[in-house]
Parts: C-alpha cells; sequence; structure tokens
C-alpha cells in the first residue's frame, strides 16, 4: 500500500516517555517482579550465509529449473540440475557453464544440501515418492504450481492436499519443506542480457531457520528478494496467483513479476 502521510510529523510531546526510556522501565519492572526480561525482536533482515550450500533443482532441464539453476550459479552458488535421464542432465548443465553439474534426479537430490522441486505438476507427486529416503533431512523448496489450461488461459488447481507444497510436505514427512519462486519469468531468468531480476520472492514455510535459509538464497540473485508469506497452508494462494500473472502477461506482452511495498 502506497504511503497516505503527508504534511508535517507532529512535534513530540516532553510528557510523553520516550521508547528508550519505556523499554528500560518495562525491563526494570520485568526484573523486580522476577519475570525474565522479553529478548529483543530478531531482525528479519538478519539472514544466514547459504553461499557454502549446495543447491540441487529437480526438473532442471525444464525452463523454470534452468533459470533457477542458471541465476544461482551466476551469483557464485554450487548448483546441481537433475533429471530423470542423467546424459540429458549432463547436457544442459554445460550448455549453463558456471560450474553447473548434471546428474540424475536421485544423484542431485543426495549430493545436496538445498533441493528446488521444479518439475512439472503432473509428475509432481511421482518424483517426490521415488526420492523420499535421498530428501530425508533436506531443505525442499517447492515452487511448482498446479494450473490447468484450457480456451479461456490458465486456471488453478487444487490439489487434494490443499497445494503443491502441502502435497510435498505430506510425502516427504522426514524432509523440512518450504515453498518460493513461484511467480518468476523462466524467459528473464534465462536471458543472460538480463543482469537484474527485479522482484520479491514469497517464501513460506512452518520453521523460522528454514525459511530465512531460503530468503537469503533467493536474495543472492541481483534484484531478487525474499518475503517471508506464511506457512505452507497458505501456499495454495500463493501458488493459483501465476494464473493471473499469466493473463497480465499475455495481455501487457510482459514478463510481470512481484513486489511488496512497505516491507
Amino acid at each position: 500500500m502506497t504511503s497516505t502521510d503527508s504534511g508535517s510529523a507532529p512535534s513530540s510531546s516532553s510528557s510523553a516517555p520516550s521508547a528508550a526510556t519505556s523499554s528500560a522501565a518495562a525491563s526494570s519492572a520485568a526484573t523486580s517482579s522476577g519475570a525474565p526480561a522479553k529478548a529483543p525482536a530478531k531482525d528479519p533482515w538478519d539472514l544466514p550465509d547459504v553461499s557454502g550450500l549446495v543447491v540441487g533443482v529437480l526438473g532442471g532441464t525444464g525452463d523454470q529449473g534452468r533459470g533457477l539453476a542458471y541465476r544461482l550459479a551466476l551469483a557464485g552458488q554450487k548448483v546441481i540440475i537433475g533429471s530423470r535421464a542423467a546424459e540429458r542432465a549432463e547436457s544442459a548443465a554445460a550448455e549453463l557453464g558456471n560450474g553447473v553439474e548434471g546428474a540424475d534426479n536421485s544423484t542431485c537430490a543426495r549430493r545436496s544440501d538445498v533441493v528446488i522441486v521444479a518439475v512439472p505438476w503432473d509428475g509432481h507427486a511421482k518424483t517426490l515418492e521415488s526420492l523420499r529416503e535421498e530428501l530425508t533431512g533436506k531443505l525442499v523448496i517447492d515452487c511448482v504450481n498446479p494450473l490447468g489450461f484450457d480456451k479461456k488461459g490458465a486456471y488453478a488447481l487444487k490439489p487434494e492436499e490443499g497445494s503443491a507444497a502441502e502435497q510435498a510436505a505430506s510425502l516427504l514427512p522426514d524432509s523440512r519443506v518450504t515453498a518460493a519462486f513461484h511467480h518468476l519469468s523462466a524467459v528473464l531468468l534465462q536471458d543472460p542480457s538480463v543482469e537484474r531480476i527485479d522482484t520479491d520472492v514469497l517464501v513460506l514455510g512452518e520453521a523460522r531457520a528454514d525459511t530465512d535459509l531460503v530468503q537469503a538464497l533467493a536474495s543472492r540473485i541481483p534484484g531478487m528478494r525474499g518475503v517471508f508469506a506464511g506457512r505452507l497452508r497458505n501456499a495454495h494462494q500463493v501458488e493459483s496467483l501465476v494464473a493471473n500473472l499469466i493473463s497480465v502477461n499475455r495481455r501487457y506482452k510482459a514478463h510481470a513479476g512481484l513486489r511488496v511495498t512497505d516491507v
């Protein structure tokens, strides 16, 4: 939302306690009552260093997977792309350069610290079921958008579990499943003449440590910013918004993304 503030700010009254004074008073009161002082809120932009993590991309030979692999590798991340056929992944990796490696899906999942799921929706469940063991303990980032298409255009599908991300969480009970990277243009991601991808990435998950890692990973790509957007139960509307963006792109001949304001 745009700010509605206008004019000069009202001057502060000398009788009103400052934030520091109020904080000190609250801390003193807590100490005197025997209750522990409340820890200061964590800075939401204080994100971990993820530069040393190996990122695997399942479906890395498709447009979205290739684009994400290219951008992350360009930013200095070690990337392995996976495919059902190792030869196909190796060929795509050679085209991408920047140290990207190719492997079959099982090897990709096993060798990676973080695994991005960028497979077609039709093969989503089958792929994850087959890799449950390899993905145990891994941070999984699901970016799959369940969509249908007819003569009216794209429309959202509603998986039985609620969303693709929730389906992933159901199929991978021993993995740390998150959701992100849904609203990116594969065309822009793969275009070497585009230096910055100016967009926000909505990140969802159950554990702050995991969503912080995903935000940090997104923020490695110039112009991109990861923004926490809730738990996995809210993933359906995030995945569904892609149908709207497809309509925007078709009408305006664009490669639209998202920006969250006032954050």
